[in-house]
């Protein structure tokens, strides 16, 4: 273990994989307490019924409260758009504070524009509790965090280093598989690349943590964690000696032959709300748009 990389902040990392969506979730825990976080959480959705469900949620409730653990923090790493979020579930039952990047606003107004959300939905990122810029720092009981922003998969897209350990959301994928895709509106290919050389500027033993896996091809096993030195040597997209036009021409090529995810539209309408559903109708349903033609 690299010497800037004490003992002391090595956090302890439960992982919970949500299949259906290839998404990892995590409580990251602080040894020295009871104190911990919530990182990247999953709300069960239908779309064919349009149902939701909360037994991912409940799993990760159940370990906390066996675990006799605090929740200081129900963080995103950005505004998913494969997965809703149960922020407000855990938040409401295990309490906690909600946080996700500043430039959240940025990702309000496009797609509060896109799905005619109207004034009654705020764009200022006041669904959150902390709007992290940065550098910003935080802490989980004794140990200290901080805050790398990463955009170019979205524009509000955040890292959080904790101790040893990196959540870098859907920045980068195991070293097999790469990297995230820059086509939905306020990616950046270039910004992805520079981000990403921030994620790797960090000591080699740095512990990353991914939201997703989608096993590359050839390997059967879900994996979440992997390392700075790893991602360095071997990620089949941002190696060392990769340029960055390199790497942007790829990712564009690459990204023109993508579907969009299952979930996006649903996703982006209760994630761009903290999780929180649309408003009810005058009939005292909800209802998910799908905009035509549109993405």
């Amino acid at each position: 273990m690299s010497d800037a990389i004490k003992n002391s902040a090595v956090p302890q990392v439960k992982a919970f994989l949500d299949e259906p969506t290839n998404t990892f979730s995590y409580v990251v825990r602080d040894p020295a307490s009871n104190a911990c976080a919530i990182i990247d959480s999953v709300l069960d959705f239908d779309y064919a019924s349009g149902r939701t469900d909360v037994r991912s949620a409940d799993s990760i409730i159940d370990y906390i409260r066996a675990e006799q653990l605090q929740v200081e923090w129900v963080l995103e790493t950005h505004v998913h758009a494969d997965h809703l979020s149960a922020a407000p579930y855990l938040h409401q039952a295990l309490g906690g504070k909600t946080g996700i990047g500043a430039k959240i606003k940025v990702v309000q107004e496009t797609f509060g524009k896109a799905f005619n959300a109207g004034t009654e939905f705020a764009r200022d990122g006041s669904q959150f509790d902390r709007l992290f810029e940065e550098g910003d720092r935080f802490a989980i009981g004794e140990i200290e965090g901080y805050v790398l922003h990463t955009p170019g998969h979205t524009p509000a897209c955040l890292t959080y280093v904790i101790g040893d350990a990196a959540f870098v959301g859907d920045t980068l994928f195991m070293p097999d598989y790469g990297t995230a895709r820059c086509d939905f509106p306020g990616g950046d290919a270039k910004a992805l690349f520079r981000s990403i050389q921030k994620v790797l500027s960090l000591p080699d033993a740095t512990r990353i943590f991914l939201c997703h896996d989608y096993q590359a091809p050839g390997r059967d096993e879900y994996c979440h964690e992997t390392s700075v030195a790893e991602q360095r040597a071997h990620n089949i997209h941002v190696h060392e000696g990769v340029s960055e036009e390199e790497f942007v021409r790829m990712r564009t090529e690459r990204d023109a032959t993508l579907n969009m995810p299952a979930l996006i539209i649903p996703s982006v309408q209760v994630n761009m709300r903290a999780g929180e559903m649309p408003p009810a109708e005058d009939n005292g349903q909800v209802y998910l748009k799908v905009p035509l033609n549109l993405f």
